[in-house]
Parts: C-alpha cells; structure tokens; sequence
C-alpha cells in the first residue's frame, strides 16, 4: 500500500494518477485528513531532511529502484515540498519554488506533477512515453495549437518542456492533429451536432468490461421495455435541435446487434422517422460481438443506410477469447466478417486490445496476421485499461500469473503493422490505469476514418446522447465551454424513470442551449 500525505486535497487526482503510473499494480491510498505545513516539516525533522541542502539532494545519486511507501506534498502560496519514503529505506527530498494565483493555476499543477514525476523517475528508472499528461485527449492540446497557427517545433518545445513527452508521442500527437483538422474543415462542427444510442445488451459480460452492458440472456424479458423507454426519448431528443444539422449518428453500448433482426429493424426505422438524416456523414453501429451476428440483421443495417459498422475480435487467440469471456469462436469472427462483406458493408472496423491476460508479442502478431487475411477499412488498437468496476480488477488475484509481458513491444508490432497495410492513425486517447502509460489508436485507409471518434475525442461539437448511460456534452463554442448531463446506467431504472429522464434533459438543454 502507498500512502499520500497532502495538505491539499485540490490536486489529489493527479497526484494519484502520476504515483499509478509509475506503480501500476500498486494500491494507492489518500489519506483522509490533510496535513499542516507544521506536520510536514516535523516529518523533515524526523528523516533529518532541511529544505538547504535540496538542491544538494535534488542533483545528487539516484534513489535505487525501491517500492514507494508514503508520499508527504506541501502546497504553499510561493513553493512546493515533497518527500518520499522508499521501502530499501532511502528517501527523496524535491522542493520547487512556484507562486500561485488564480492566473498561475494551471502552471503550478503542471510544477506540481513535473516535480513528481520527477522523483518517481529518479526511483524506478522509468521514463513514461506521455511525460506527466493523465487526462484522456492529449491531442486536444496539439489540435488547439495548430488552430492558432503554432509551428511543430513551437509544439514539440511546448510538449516535451510543460509535460515531458518523448518525441515519438508528440510526433504522433501532431500527426493525428492534422488529419484531424483535415477532416472536420468538411464538417459545419459548430452549427451541428451528432447523436448517441445506446444499447446496453452483449451476449455476455467481458472480463475486462466496464460499460453499461447487461447479458440478453439474463435480462431478455427487459428488452421491449427497454425500447418502449428509448422510444420516449427519441421522440423529445428530436426535438432539441430544430436549428441543427445532425451530422453523425452512432449506435453503441452494449453490442446493438444483440436485438434481433425485428426490434434492429423497428429501432432504426424509429430513428429515421423523427431526425433528419439529410446532413449526415456518417451512421456507425457497433456490431461488436461476432455472435450477435446473422444475415438478417446486416440486411437490416444496410437497409437503413448504416454506412460504417465494427466487428471486435479483441484477440484472434482462441486461449484468449476464452479467458476474457467473449463466447465466440475466432472462426465465428471470420464467418460474421465474410458475411458483412457479402451484404455489401464496404466500412468496417476491427477492435483489438493488446495487453490481455496471458498474452504475449507473438499472440499480439498472430492476431495481426489474421486480421490482415480479413483486410478490415479500419483498425482500432486499444491498450488494455483496468476498471475498477470490472471483473479483471474484481477478481484480480485469479489472473496473478497472466499478466502480460512487453505491451510496449506489442505496440510497436501494431504500429509496424499499420504502416505496412496502408493504415493511417486519425485518433487517440487515453485512460486511467492503461497498461505501460500507452494510449488507445484509431488507424483508417483513406476516407474510411470514423468522424464520430473525432468529433466526440476533440469534444468540438455537442453530443445528444440517448438510452441507458448516455452521456450528453453540449459544446458552446462563444464563449467556449462544455456541460454535461447523463443518463441513470441500470436498464430498469433506465425504464422507470423515462419520463423523469426526459424533464431532467429538458431543464438541461433551457438552461444552456444558445
């Protein structure tokens, strides 16, 4: 257990992030009360430690590699003070001197973090790919920059000096952060807007998951219920926009293709029959799980006009779809892919996550290597992340010996691979507790990128999201800010308090909406 002191608990987030990426397997704990300025320097009075001879500490030998067991941080108005106590019995002194104001608020957590990272780095001889960057988007930052007309070494200077990034992630960053200009100087982002279903059914809950997804077997005799609700909201959903243009529309969840060819069919038509689809660029359904697949239902897609679909493998490794839950075969995932081809889909996506239990490089490339034979238009890799509410962290002492080795090197046999498929990356972001400090890629031929990750990761135009756990994010651009109003995650509470729901979405769109 690490333990963390704080005096203030303003910047505990991410004082927790940076010490769990560093200390990934490690439980982290905030204590409870803060600490004084007085509690702090009589800690530096018991460990012998005076703030003069900093600078001495601070250039001198490096902290042999040592589990970090208590961190003291002390937040002052003109300097930061940090101690670490290591468990080889050594200890790190940092202080910083760095004035904060309302004005200065963002440098100074910036300090804090660089000042963290940097003991932390010192200890265990690690150098973290994103530098001290833990939110989820880092190519927003990029993105703003270009807007303003910023040079790339005006960039890659501003990156690698605020948030200690290595140069192949900034050159990745702004790589991306072009072709995402690209794609949305086409799209009226400001006087649009795109929309979210959600569908919170799967075949069966995946190891790894934290969605809001519930099994159709279990709670099958909810699922008309379910669409009776959804209809209820679709009706007011079209309706809030009356001066919009949607621009794209996406069905996730949950695996949407889990409803059967009917209700697929009558949601799809509901849809249509209340938003204007005479704007849209894009209609994606997630079509996830190969065994939520038939031909009946890829009719029905298509008859609809649903121009962009996912088939998700995760791994083509039999040993693993086992592991992880997914109850399908790797055969069923070529067969539902041929069979996507063959009703005429022409934009399809395939998800991977590298990092799985139990997997290793070889597995990593050997999925590669099948996925190449299916040629896919696009490819997501994600990196695995560890939920807390999901089973892998739940019941995290049955998979000790699975842990995955080399997810770097797993990467970098992704990375190689789009290169040589002609498979360009066009999105990315982040999450909390990501193996090895990674990030989670989007690759696309040529006009087959999905608009809805780009407009919905660059948060550039507002989201009206529908069904169980929906995240709406209305975006105004004069003055720039976002607000957001979700939806209850249970599917029966989902139902029960539709109409509540509803109201509640009402006062939210008054309350903001220009």
């Amino acid at each position: 257990m690490i333990r963390i002191y704080l005096s203030d608990k303003a910047y505990e987030n991410d004082i927790f992030q940076i010490v769990k990426m560093f200390y990934h397997n490690a439980d982290v704990k905030i204590a409870d009360e803060e600490i004084t300025g007085a509690v702090f320097q009589e800690k530096l009075r018991q460990e012998k430690i005076s703030a003069n001879n900093a600078e001495e500490r601070a250039k001198g030998e490096c902290v042999k590699e040592g589990q970090l067991e208590s961190l003291y941080i002390s937040f002052d108005a003109d300097k930061i003070q940090m101690l670490a106590i290591f468990s080889n019995d050594r200890r790190k002194y940092r202080i910083k001197n760095a004035q904060f104001t309302l004005e200065t608020k963002s440098q100074y957590k910036n300090i804090i973090k660089r000042l963290l990272y940097g003991i932390l780095s010192d200890a265990t001889h690690k150098v973290l790919p994103w530098g001290i960057l833990t939110g989820i988007r880092p190519t927003k930052l990029v993105y703003k920059m270009l807007e303003k007309g910023k040079s790339k070494e005006e960039i890659y200077d501003h990156m690698k000096a605020e948030y200690l990034c290595s140069e192949e992630k900034i050159a990745v960053s702004i790589n991306i952060a072009k072709r995402e200009l690209e794609l949305l100087q086409e799209i009226d982002y400001q006087n649009g807007y795109s929309l979210y279903i959600g569908i919170p059914f799967c075949p069966s809950t995946c190891l790894y998951c934290s969605f809001t997804s519930y099994s159709i077997e279990k709670f099958s005799d909810y699922v008309e219920k379910y669409l009776k609700a959804l209809e209820k909201e679709i009706i007011y959903g079209a309706s809030v926009f009356s001066d919009k243009k949607l621009t794209c529309v996406y069905f996730g969840g949950g695996t949407p293709t889990t409803l059967t060819a009917e209700q697929l069919d009558w949601l799809l038509g509901t849809v249509k029959k209340y938003f204007d689809f005479s704007h849209v660029k894009e209609f994606c359904v997630e079509a996830g799980r190969p065994d939520s697949i038939t031909r009946e239902k890829l009719e029905v897609l298509k008859k609809w006009g649903v121009d962009r679909i996912s088939i998700n493998p995760q791994s083509m490794q039999q040993k693993t779809l086992d592991v992880i839950g997914r109850k399908h075969s790797v055969v069923q995932i070529k067969e539902a892919f041929a069979l996507a081809r063959e009703t005429g889909h022409d934009n399809i996506n395939m998800d991977i996550i590298i990092g799985l239990p139990g997997e290793d490089v070889g597995d990593v490339i050997k999925t590669l290597e099948e996925i190449k034979e299916l040629n896919p238009d696009s490819l997501t890799v994600h990196t695995l992340a560890i939920k807390r509410a999901a089973r892998l962290n739940i019941e995290k002492h049955n998979y000790i010996d699975m842990v995955p080795t080399d997810v770097r090197c797993m990467q970098e046999a992704t990375v190689k691979f789009a290169k040589e498929n002609d498979y360009v990356p066009y999105y990315l972001y982040r999450q909390k507790n990501i193996a090895d400090n990674l990030e989670n890629i989007g690759y696309a031929r040529y006009n087959k990128e999905g608009l809805y990750n780009i407009l919905i990761m660059e948060e550039q135009q507002t989201i009206l999201a529908l069904g169980a756990g929906g995240l709406t994010k209305y975006v105004s651009h004069d003055p720039y800010y976002i607000v957001r109003e979700d939806n209850v995650r249970s599917v029966t509470d989902y139902i029960n308090r539709i109409d509540e729901l509803i109201e509640r979405k009402r006062k939210f769109f008054n309350k903001h909406k220009c």
